[in-house]
């Protein structure tokens, strides 16, 4: 059984974080993800410090695997002829530069769809194609910041704190591989390619959930509530005599279940704890309680003694993450060969199916590795004319 994407060819033109990420879920999922770089230079993610494998940073093995690179002067008469045949018998081209560069560069949707009405053309920029900061660069920081995600992440009282992923780029490449997906299957249906605008301040907009709807209808502005939740207790984060862990009892059900577990089973009767809204009166009380209590035992020992009765789990820090034997157990740590007898671990993919026999990975490209192997396979050209184009570094 072949990957689900097998057929589909989508040529990369992104840089960094956003671009890389959405097409390196489509990658996993069998798409021929082929990056275009700059001859030389390529991706900026490739020199990004402080750690690299083999010559490569690991910021860009990271973003990476599964992909083929070619590296093609965009800008040059003969460089945007590969483009466009290649383009012919591509389905996707993925970019995250501002609005108004690709038509600049003469690869934007309103061309490519002249030379094949099939193509999707997906565009990640932080704003988005309209409205009056459409011109305007803007990072992950600046997103989290501007979308008000950031505005309640943290400890209350404490200055607001970025979420530890970088989820105004992540959420950017989420959103772009969902729209791809479906662009790909309406085209089923239609024959035709389309536009997909993606703005990563969208995406955080989105993200808001239901505390933007707490604005809406009660006009409560979200504030830092640290590891707990501003609605439904107890959630959040407690000190134990070894490590920190963490507890989701807000059901009456389960929250039953953890009084029985520390021996006071009467609290879930108590006329200040026995339902959500009396909980959310009384949460100060409640929590200096609980505080107490984890702190009379181990973290090994409140898992052992809660791990089957409520939901709880211990603060990982990344090593005991990717060594969680959950974790391994879903092949979500595996490993690539890297050539010359090197392994190199990656993160897996999340995506399970039941039509795929395996996974597959292969390593991140090196720097127009696929050169000779496009031009000669899919677009047919005579090695004699690829070594032209490589001396005169169009390629």
């Amino acid at each position: 059984m072949g990957l689900p994407l097998s057929n589909i060819r989508i040529l990369d033109l992104s840089l960094i974080m956003a671009g890389p990420y959405c097409t390196l879920i489509l990658g996993d999922l069998g798409a021929e993800v082929i990056k275009i770089e700059r001859p030389g230079v390529g991706e900026g993610a490739r020199g990004v410090p402080p750690h690299y494998f083999e010559g490569e940073s690991a910021y860009f093995i990271a973003m990476n695997r599964n992909k083929k690179s070619m590296a093609l002067d965009l800008k040059s008469p003969k460089g945007k002829e590969i483009f466009y045949a290649l383009s012919k018998s591509s389905d996707v081209v993925v970019d995250n530069f501002r609005p108004g560069v690709v038509k600049k560069l003469g690869v934007d949707y309103d061309t490519l769809k002249k030379i094949n009405p099939r193509i999707i053309c997906c565009s990640i920029s932080g704003y988005g194609e309209t409205g009056p900061l459409k011109d305007r660069p803007a990072f992950d920081l600046i997103i989290q910041a501007r979308g008000g995600v950031m505005s309640y992440t943290g400890e209350p009282g404490q200055m607001p704190v970025r979420m530890g992923a970088p989820m105004g780029d992540l959420t950017g490449g989420l959103f772009a591989a969902n729209g791809i997906l479906s662009a790909l299957y309406q085209r089923e249906q239609t024959g035709r390619g389309q536009k997909i605008d993606i703005s990563l301040l969208d995406c955080q907009i989105s993200l808001l959930t239901y505390r933007a709807q707490y604005y809406f209808v009660g006009n409560e502005i979200a504030q830092p509530v640290g590891s707990g939740h501003t609605s439904i207790h107890p959630i959040r984060a407690f000190k134990t005599k070894t490590f920190d862990i963490v507890i989701d009892c807000n059901m009456q059900n389960i929250f039953a279940e953890l009084c029985d577990a520390i021996g006071a089973s009467d609290m879930a009767v108590d006329p200040k704890f026995c339902s959500r809204e009396n909980r959310l009166e009384n949460k100060d009380e409640l929590y200096d309680i609980l505080e107490k209590v984890f702190l009379t035992k181990t973290g090994e020992e409140w898992l052992e003694l809660l791990d089957k009765r409520i939901p709880i789990g211990p603060i990982n820090t990344i090593d005991k993450a990717l060594s969680d034997p959950q974790i391994l157990s879903r092949n979500m740590v595996v490993e690539i060969d890297y050539g010359k007898g090197r392994k190199l671990k990656i993160v897996g993919n999340p995506i399970k199916m039941g039509e795929i026999d395996q996974e597959v990975f292969r390593a991140p490209p090196r720097l127009g590795e696929h050169a000779e192997q496009i031009l000669g396979e899919i677009l047919q050209y005579p090695p004699e004319e690829i070594e032209q184009l490589r001396q005169e570094k169009i390629i």
